[in-house]
């Protein structure tokens, strides 16, 4: 990438971050007339304290405003697509859940039976958004097994990303904090060839991980899976933009490591347990 296409990648992701955490800023600091009228806003967190999912929707709402600012047309289309979706299915499943199932394990077992719960139409749906929106990206393979494979290894980070800042959403601030982490790593390893889009969707994720980061952090709102599924869809298709095959068949195995860990282990022991990340996971509460 020559200087003057970075410079300006650099400034239309510094002027995406501004417009959508900006949006969402706003929205945050609307959301208590939203909780008066629709009460089932609020649930109660971990610790029996009341907390408002209206950030979820104003997170994916902010997101949504960063992938339309992503260049190209096929780019774009893919953003709009893959955070939409993950959005608008966790938000069914937040606001109109179904079944009691839980877990990857527990939506493919009730499947099995028979029942199609709110969390199953997640699991299925998000990956075929996913792969769809990536088979817009990934169209360089010289042949349609090539390009298929790109497409669901992409998609299937997308995906799995979107299910990890899911997965992480339990405590206060440690999907957003984990989202800018994997932003910072992704920066890094495309510094010197960082797709423009993926530069667009960098700088949205943290412009709207740092407006809904403080009331987050005081436990007063939460991701739920509308915003923490948006979050990890924008942050996965940011690798989908840019990665190399080899890379995301890398992403795509830790990704599903994790995911099979999580219905065995506790990700919040872990991570209280691991000197580092618990005191990461403790900063500005």
């Amino acid at each position: 990438m020559s200087g003057s296409s970075a410079a300006g990648g650099l400034l239309r992701a510094a002027v995406i971050g501004l417009a959508a955490g900006a949006a969402t800023a706003v929205a945050m600091r609307l959301r208590t007339r939203a909780e008066e009228r629709f009460p089932q806003l609020v649930r109660t967190n971990h610790a029996g304290n009341p907390v408002s999912l209206a950030e979820g929707p104003v997170v994916a709402g902010g997101l949504l405003i960063a992938a339309a600012g992503v260049p190209g047309a096929s780019a774009r289309t893919a953003a709009i697509a893959a955070v939409g979706a993950a959005g608008a299915l966790g938000a069914v499943d937040d606001f109109a859940e179904r079944g009691a199932s839980k877990g990857l394990r527990g939506h493919l077992g009730a499947l099995r039976r028979g029942e199609v719960t709110t969390g199953a139409l997640k699991v299925l749906g998000i990956p075929a958004a996913s792969v769809a929106a990536a088979a817009l990206l990934r169209t360089n393979a010289r042949t349609p097994l090539g390009r298929l494979a790109d497409a669901v290894l992409a998609g299937g980070v997308i995906a799995g990303t979107a299910n990890l800042l899911n997965l992480l959403d339990l405590r206060p601030g440690r999907a957003l904090k984990a989202g800018l982490v994997l932003v910072a790593a992704q920066e890094a390893l495309d510094s010197r060839t960082a797709h423009a889009g993926s530069r667009a969707l960098g700088g949205g994720v943290l412009g709207v991980a740092a407006a809904a980061l403080p009331d987050d952090l005081r436990g007063e709102t939460m991701l739920g899976d509308a915003g923490a599924n948006a979050l990890g869809a924008a942050i996965g298709l940011r690798s989908a933009l840019t990665a190399s095959r080899p890379r995301l068949v890398c992403e795509l195995a830790a990704l599903a490591a994790l995911t099979l860990a999580s219905e065995r282990i506790s990700f919040t022991r872990v991570i209280e347990q691991t000197p580092g990340l618990r005191e990461l996971d403790a900063l500005g509460r």
